[in-house]
């Protein structure tokens, strides 16, 4: 693929030059451009239309969370990248579809890291097909961001307007609507079983009639016996019986 043109944001001169620095080590990255402020920096955007925007956070009059807003709207919208000495600001920044968070001072690891997912980002889904495991689920718990393997995860219940995250270590909260972490889900073997459960397939053990045409569903790793909407039997067995 041909260089992954970069842009950086920081309004403080050191803070860029490092980043330059270690970003120049990774042979597919090119640094088109420097930007100081917001402003200058969504100017350098709609000028150059670089492929992704490594962008601090705390900045004078126009932040980097309303940078990333008014970059979103853009006919080509850039990567984003937050570089940030701030770690409060992480569940915003993933609220703005950021690919990655990095803290100051730079860790060259981590870096590496998030060069690896804007290749993966940037590929043509013909050379490199996404795999099932290929990619993780970002969920806000504690005001921490977790990266959860879809393949770990058991079922997805819906209640009180939040989505519960059901592993066989731990429990997540998520505030996207069940249709939605469906969706993100698509490719992975989930199937939706009732209004409020959404289950992963390869944990299914136990299948029981209920009464009124439903069942009920038990699932490895889970005491939990979950309701399966008769709307959803037919198209369920069949899954199971593939």
């Amino acid at each position: 693929m041909d260089n992954i043109k970069t842009i950086i944001v920081d309004d403080e001169p050191y803070s860029r030059d490092e980043l330059k620095h270690l970003l120049e080590e990774h042979d597919c990255l090119q640094v088109i451009g420097e930007a100081a402020t917001g402003e200058d920096a969504l100017l350098l955007c709609m000028q150059h239309q670089p492929d992704v925007v490594f962008l601090d956070i705390e900045m004078p009059k126009m932040n980097g969370l309303d940078v990333a807003k008014h970059l979103k709207e853009l006919k080509k919208s850039p990567l984003i990248v937050f570089a940030t000495a701030f770690p409060n600001f992480a569940v915003d920044a993933f609220r703005h579809e950021a690919v990655d968070y990095l803290l100051k001072p730079f860790d060259e690891e981590q870096l590496s890291q998030t060069v690896c997912r804007l290749i993966k980002h940037l590929t043509p889904e013909k050379e490199t097909p996404p795999q099932p495991g290929s990619s993780k689920l970002a969920v806000e718990y504690e005001n921490e961001i977790y990266y959860l393997d879809p393949l770990d995860i058991l079922y997805i219940s819906r209640d009180d307007r939040i989505s519960r995250i059901h592993t066989n270590t731990r429990n997540f909260e998520s505030k996207f609507a069940l249709k939605d972490l469906e969706e993100r889900l698509q490719d992975y073997p989930f199937f939706r079983i009732h209004k409020s459960y959404l289950v992963n397939l390869n944990y299914v053990t136990k299948l029981t009639p209920w009464f009124n045409g439903a069942y009920m569903l038990e699932l490895t790793g889970s005491s939990e016996k979950l309701s399966v909407s008769r709307n959803y039997v037919k198209a369920l067995r069949k899954k199971l019986e593939l």
